[in-house]
């Protein structure tokens, strides 16, 4: 059965309105037609929307129910021409921002209430990575865009460039940890207990590309996918581990201890990537030139 958006027009209007002569005026019709429009959804329907028996027409019970129903049916056709419009205009249908947790930016959540005032039909997904990861999922099309660390390398088919904003990295243990009561720690110490490390999925190595094990050689090692999975082994007493100022901030306030390390805390620079082999759509690039500013 097809109802047609006039006829749902004419019963939505007389029902906010009060009366058909009111609707009639609203649309810019006679009453008749508005009538004849209502009689012929009521046919279509089979119930009664409308009890004419007093001077201004009322919603029946059946009337009460549809008409949010009905309500729905306009609120999906604006969305509908809305997305046309902006599908034709260069609008993807779908962004994808794969992105370091790291990146711990009050920025951010800006950008995104932002992102759903300009884009608000756009299906927006955010996927957390490391490292190689978020450089494969860039590259094979399974993400937009990438925020990550600065990498020495990257593939020619990879654009990159480095955003205003840096991350502060420090050596972090939990409070009952031994590491916790020394004062000031060596190398050779940290050596003698567990480093937990971000290990990416894509990696092959038996041993990580990780600038700890240059500096440190470690003899026993956990890892995890990304930082935030190591912060929780680390607060949990597992081992010791370099985490981002502003991950700990947030997600293990007063749960751990910075170790006094020769080198630490220091910084690092983030690079948000693109592929070179795709086009951004029309929110990828708005997304792009925010996370530029």
């Amino acid at each position: 059965m097809y109802f047609s958006l006039e006829l749902l027009e004419a019963f939505t209007q007389a029902a906010a309105l009060g009366s058909f002569s009111a609707a009639a005026r609203k649309l810019g019709k006679s009453q008749s037609t508005i009538s004849e429009a209502i009689a012929k959804l009521e046919i279509d329907l089979g119930v009664s929307l409308f009890d004419r028996q007093n001077r201004h027409p009322t919603l029946t019970e059946a009337g009460k129910k549809l008409l949010s129903y009905a309500e729905n049916v306009f609120s999906a056709s604006d969305q509908l021409n809305r997305m046309a419009y902006q599908l034709a205009s260069g609008l993807e249908p779908q962004l994808t921002l794969a992105l370091s947790d790291t990146y711990q930016a009050e920025q951010y959540t800006n950008c995104l209430r932002e992102l759903d005032q300009n884009y608000p039909e756009l299906e927006f997904e955010c996927i957390v990575a490391e490292h190689d990861d978020i450089l494969n999922l860039v590259s094979t099309g399974r993400a937009d865009l990438g925020l990550l660390i600065t990498q020495s390398h990257y593939a020619p088919d990879i654009a990159h460039t480095t955003i205003p904003h840096q991350v502060d990295f420090g050596l972090f243990v939990a409070k009952t940890h031994p590491l916790a009561h020394l004062t000031k720690i060596s190398y050779e110490q940290l050596s003698q207990y567990r480093l937990i490390h971000v290990k990416t999925t894509s990696s092959t190595d038996e041993l990580p590309l990780n600038h700890l094990f240059d500096i440190i050689n470690p003899t026993i090692y956990w890892s995890a996918s990304n930082y935030l999975l190591v912060l929780e082994m680390v607060v949990e007493g597992f081992g010791w581990a370099e985490l981002p100022h502003e991950l700990v901030k947030n997600f293990a306030k007063n749960q751990l201890t910075e170790l006094k390390v020769s080198g630490w805390p220091y910084n690092m620079s983030i690079d948000v990537v693109w592929s070179r082999k795709r086009k951004l759509g029309m929110a990828g690039n708005w997304l792009l030139e925010k996370l530029l500013s």
